[in-house]
């Protein structure tokens, strides 16, 4: 079992920038596929990013592809999300999630962290 605990939020001008970081414990992150999962008030959560175990395969939803970078570090146990170009819309509570399997795309993680807050201002 893994527990992920979500830093790195906070509170940015539009076009400015933000790197999260999710701090994994109580297992190795390196057999788990990791996702960035965000929502906003009143919207559903919808995915962000998603990386597979080795860091070659990576998804991004059409919203941040361009603007947002997922990676991982896995001797470090963390995985990050680089957030460039940040527009108003970005404002959220981010997560992070962990699988053994790589799901691209899809929300059916079995460990997720308490979320970072974001906050995009115009």
């Amino acid at each position: 079992q893994v527990q992920l605990v979500e830093s790195g939020g906070g509170l940015v001008q539009a076009g400015g920038s933000l790197r999260l970081s999710c701090a994994a414990s109580g297992s190795t992150i390196s057999t788990y596929a990791m996702g960035w999962f965000r929502q906003a008030p009143g919207k559903e959560r919808e995915v962000v990013a998603a990386i597979n175990q080795n860091g070659v395969a990576r998804y991004y939803a059409n919203s941040v592809k361009g603007r947002f970078t997922i990676s991982r570090h896995n001797a470090k146990n963390t995985v990050y999300l680089q957030m460039n170009s940040l527009k108003p819309e970005d404002t959220a509570v981010y997560y992070c999630a962990a699988d053994e399997s790589y799901m691209p795309a899809a929300y059916e993680y079995d460990y997720w962290g308490q979320g970072t807050q974001v906050t995009v201002s115009s």
